[in-house]
């Protein structure tokens, strides 16, 4: 196992996996927070907003991400696609992203605009400029893609499931190996200590001392 976490094939591999998987991730959360913590309110003047019907199908699909940017709505004109909030029937309280079929202009110089899925042959009712949210500006590409892969079971399986499974796998392995080996480091210290206390130490010879006599002692061996 430490061969194979070694080698620098598996660690380039392993790491674009993982990197990927995190970007992934943290592109996706980020989006849901911006969603769910905005409550339809402009950040920074844009919103992000998911396609959730057909009506639209062959211009934004079901599932793509969309970015609406504020806009004046005296500027709009027929073919603009907006996002606005629905007031009557079916579509009171809903969030639609339609295209503009006609604008009429009112004697008090505000606007009443007729909007239309481009793949439904109904018109919407009648909408004023107060339940515009913005003008859309497109479908963000990656966002969208992350979007799809993980509303399907095949993507979520294979972009979400397979890696989260395969970097938590091998961290435990690397986690394993690295306590195995620092394991096996203080077993060889441990064993080289007991080693040294076991060798026996070198045998020192005695110093002999010669001890001096008193000097009482050498006056009296002169004198006899």
């Amino acid at each position: 196992m430490k061969k194979i976490l070694d080698n620098i094939v598996f660690k380039i591999v392993y790491n674009i996996i993982k990197w990927s998987f995190i970007v992934i991730v943290f592109l996706y959360i980020a989006f849901v927070a911006v969603q769910r913590l905005s409550g339809n309110k402009s950040i920074m003047g844009y919103r992000l907003f998911t396609v959730a019907t057909g009506s639209m199908e062959g211009v934004y699909n079901i599932n793509d991400v969309i970015i609406v940017k504020d806009c004046d709505t005296n500027n709009l004109k027929v073919g603009d696609d907006v996002a606005y909030m629905g007031k009557v029937d079916d579509l009171a309280g809903k969030l639609i992203t339609h295209r503009i079929i006609d604008i009429k202009e009112n004697a008090d110089g505000s606007r009443t605009f007729t909007t239309q899925g481009v793949n439904t042959d109904v018109e919407d009712p009648s909408i004023t400029a107060d339940q515009i949210l913005g003008q859309v500006q497109g479908v963000m590409p990656v966002i969208t893609q992350i979007n799809h892969a993980v509303k399907s079971q095949v993507g979520f399986f294979l972009l979400v499931f397979v890696p989260l499974v395969l970097v938590i796998a091998l961290e435990i392995a690397q986690t394993v190996v690295e306590k195995k080996i620092k394991k096996n480091e203080l077993v060889e210290i441990k064993k080289q200590e007991e080693e040294n206390k076991e060798q026996p130490e070198e045998k020192k010879e005695p110093i002999e001392s010669v001890e001096e006599k008193p000097d009482e002692e050498k006056e009296e061996i002169e004198i006899l």
